[in-house]
């Protein structure tokens, strides 16, 4: 036997691995084409691993940033409640919530009238008025100090108005004050200084028709005017007065010869723009482009009328009649509410009270409301349907809260309670759940003589519960204004209550207070008028977690 085949047999692998070897011999270039395919593939998918940990650290820096290293904005800490006091002083009806101070939390500005000024480190004498003069102030909202306060008269305000937009130009958000010496200021909301200030040119004993008509720009310089009316020597006049600088543009326009009641502000379908003037019984209304076109001239004339509503005009009037002089009762408030289409008109008398269609006039409905006591208020009984909240005096100290659809006149709820001494408008906030809390004033005594002397309380109602009320606190000093208002967005419901002389009693303690509404609803007595058992705890803190909305 060959020694090859013997050591082949006796060693088999070794034939093998030589075979092996010379064909690695021979497949030499392809393997190295191999090995560098592998370490290109190597060094991507360590590229991707970095790449990926790369991110995943910046993600992680850029969470531990803004989580310990940028402080977040700090939402102001809002007091429950506040107040503020003023001595020797008297209060002015006004009273106006708005964010003066940019920190998302509405303030409180009002007037008020005193020759205390130590306590304010400012005084008449700073403006040239004489004392006792009136103060205009801006109070923060969530402590009640004072952002500023500003001498505005030492004769009697005809007129203040806060929230105007664009005034003085830019992005001012202004008051307005009118006095009775006849000069007209603007003032700045942020900072309390004057944005302009000019004589009016109305005649001595003029009387101011509130409010201020916020009008086109006439002037063409970009920002807003004003048309204010006025009654003087017998006439029903208007002025048109520069957004931007005060200057008066144009000339008095004598509109009528009678003395209007006051005045509001309507939106046609076609998104015209109507005053509607009203005195006793009747309505007259005016387009705001035909009374700026008088006013301001024909060359500054905004365009903007209805062809229904001028279909109705008066040629020999010169105005649109909107209701007969021999209708029932007198207009004692206009309002506004809204239609599926467009705005429809409540017009409120003092006998019987009628919703109006906006664009055609006709009586959508009436109801009876003899004695009302106070101006309406509109929110939303059921799921966004809305309703109407009046007030009624009964007879014998007595009094009925009335809510009633605004698209029927239906009464959904009803209650009677003793009138008290207070005569504030009802307030409404809406809730979350599309519905409103209704807020009102009044005294739940059963009997009408039995009411203790000067004693007032502030009732809540919400729909979820009919049979129930909420009596939030009781007050023995006069109410000069109140007014409820969200002072933070979706939270913070409050109520601001001015107390004290008013300007036609001699100087006292004037009282500027803010509670809010859950702070009261904690202490809060539950009243239940329905026969059933009721665990009126419960009751109590469902009106405690309710949330509140400014839609």
């Amino acid at each position: 036997m060959n020694d090859k085949d013997t050591e082949g047999e006796d060693h088999p692998l070794k034939n093998s691995e030589g075979k092996a070897v010379e064909n690695n011999n021979d497949t030499g270039g392809e393997k190295d084409v191999c090995i560098k395919k592998q370490n290109r593939l190597s060094r991507l998918s360590k590229i991707r691993t970095a790449a990926f940990f790369g991110a995943l650290f910046l993600c992680l820096a850029a969470v531990f940033a803004f989580s310990f290293i940028i402080p977040c904005p700090v939402r102001p800490f809002s007091q429950r409640t506040w107040s503020l006091q003023y001595n020797n002083s008297v209060g002015y009806p006004f009273l106006a919530t708005e964010d003066v101070n940019k920190d998302n939390v509405q303030d409180v500005l009002f007037i008020f009238k005193t020759d205390s000024a130590s306590q304010l480190n400012v005084s008449c004498a700073d403006e040239g008025f004489q004392s006792p003069c009136f103060f205009l102030s801006a109070l923060s909202g969530t402590n009640g100090s004072t952002l500023w306060v500003r001498p505005v008269s030492d004769d009697d305000v005809q007129l203040v108005e806060c929230s105007i937009h664009n005034l003085g130009g830019g992005d001012s958000v202004g008051c307005l004050v009118i006095r009775k010496s006849g000069f007209i200021l603007a003032i700045d909301s942020t900072t309390g200084h004057a944005l302009w200030e000019k004589p009016t040119g109305f005649v001595a004993g003029f009387t101011v028709i509130k409010p201020v008509l916020k009008i086109p720009d006439v002037d063409r310089d970009g920002i807003e005017d004003l048309m204010v009316f006025i009654f003087a020597e017998n006439e029903l006049q208007s002025a048109v007065f520069s957004g931007k600088n005060g200057d008066r543009i144009g000339q008095k326009w004598t509109i009528s010869t009678d003395q209007p009641s006051g005045y509001y502000t309507h939106v046609t379908k076609s998104k015209a723009y109507y005053v509607l003037f009203y005195k006793g019984s009747s309505i007259a209304a005016y387009s705001v482009s035909g009374l700026c076109s008088h006013t301001a001239g024909l060359e500054a004339k905004p365009t903007g009328q209805d062809s229904d509503w001028e279909a109705q005009m008066n040629s020999s009037t010169g105005f649109i009649p909107l209701m007969a002089s021999s209708s029932s009762g007198n207009i004692l408030y206009i309002l506004n509410v809204p239609g599926r289409y467009y705005n429809n008109i409540l017009v409120v008398k003092s006998e019987v009270s009628e919703l109006l269609d906006g664009q055609k006039f006709q009586t959508l409905w009436s109801v009876n409301t003899t004695n009302i006591l106070s101006k309406p208020a509109l929110g939303f009984f059921k799921r966004d349907v809305l309703s109407i909240m009046m007030e009624l005096e009964t007879g014998m100290n007595r009094k009925k809260v009335i809510i009633v659809d605004s698209n029927s006149g239906a009464l959904q709820w009803e209650y009677d309670l003793s009138l008290g001494i207070a005569r504030q408008n009802p307030a409404v906030l809406n809730t979350g759940d599309h519905r409103s809390t209704f807020l009102f004033w009044g005294v739940n005594s059963p009997e009408p003589n039995n009411i203790t002397e000067l004693e007032e309380n502030l009732f809540m109602f919400h729909p979820s519960h009919p049979k129930a009320l909420l009596q939030l606190n009781n007050h023995t000093e006069n109410i000069i204004m109140f007014r409820a208002a969200l002072f933070e967005r979706s939270r913070h419901a409050c109520y601001v209550l001015i107390t004290g002389p008013n300007t036609t009693e001699d100087p006292g303690t004037l009282m500027v207070s803010k509670r809010k509404l859950k702070e009261d609803i904690s202490n809060a007595k539950v009243i239940w008028f329905g026969t059933e058992e009721v665990n009126t705890e419960a009751i109590r803190d469902e009106f405690f977690r309710m949330r509140y909305t400014s839609h």
